[in-house]
């Protein structure tokens, strides 16, 4: 019969090394930066929507009068 052939392992705990990932971001301000990015892109859009220009108003809906509605502001004051 065919032999085996016993070799000894030796055991290789604690002895290799682990590559490490080095993160892009540090993980410490990770989520400053997060917070950053998300508050100055609101407030690109809150620039854009406050600077453009405002559509003429179309014509009044039928039946509209502009003294009823006058009458209406000045009741709820």
């Amino acid at each position: 019969m065919a032999q085996k052939k016993n070799k000894p392992k030796t055991r290789q705990i604690g002895k290799t090394t682990v590559s490490d990932k080095k993160p892009l971001i540090d993980p410490k301000y990770k989520n400053t930066i997060w917070t950053i990015v998300i508050i100055i892109v609101l407030t690109i859009f809150f620039i854009i929507n406050n600077t453009r220009e405002v559509p003429e108003h179309g014509p009044y809906p039928p039946g509209f009068s502009e003294q009823k509605a006058e009458k209406i502001l000045h009741q709820n004051q």
